[in-house]
């Protein structure tokens, strides 16, 4: 049994005592947060969840000391994530054993989009594309049925197909009255 296939075995037995969790009357979403800071002097931000931090940064020719991804960047890792999680959770559903999964995404970004001569060009990644790497036993037909579930079930995913609205406010406040 390889390592993923161990660990497979692991994931089954947590995600079927969330799916019992999920079920009772009491249950509750949790809800998600991420605060983002702008460092002085370096403009990095320092992304934090729970209790991890991310480090984003842009490239020199954005006035960027390169010392971790761009936001576009992260999105792509986060779409890789999440459907690398999905495919891990959807094997152990359906009994598909994996030797090993990588998943590979890639995108466009365009900085010239949205400036003046360049308004048809979107100001968000585009053309994004992810290809699941895949080694395993089984048969290509449970394999296919493997990549419908996970393209159906993957939030990341569907948020990027079916987006939805984003609501913002700011809360400004004077020199003073931040001190």
């Amino acid at each position: 049994m390889s390592a993923l296939n161990e660990y497979l075995a692991e994931k089954g037995v947590a995600h079927r005592a969330l799916k019992e969790r999920i079920q009772s009357p009491d249950f509750t979403p949790p809800t998600l947060a991420a605060r983002v800071s702008a460092e002085g002097r370096s403009g990095v931000r320092r992304i934090r969840i729970r209790d991890f931090q991310v480090i984003s940064d842009a490239a020199p020719d954005y006035a960027g000391y390169n010392l971790g991804p761009t936001s576009p960047e992260l999105q792509l890792g986060v779409l890789g994530s999440c459907v690398t999680h999905i495919t891990l959770i959807q094997a152990t559903e359906l009994g598909v054993p994996l030797d090993s999964l990588e998943v590979e995404v890639e995108g466009v970004f365009d900085p010239r989009g949205g400036k003046p001569g360049f308004e048809h060009i979107p100001v968000y990644p585009q053309n994004l594309r992810y290809t699941i790497h895949i080694v395993s036993p089984a048969s290509a037909e449970v394999i296919a049925n493997l990549h419908a579930v996970v393209e159906r079930t993957c939030p990341i995913l569907n948020l990027l197909r079916h987006p939805q609205e984003v609501v913002s406010t700011i809360d400004h406040r004077q020199p003073d009255a931040a001190a």
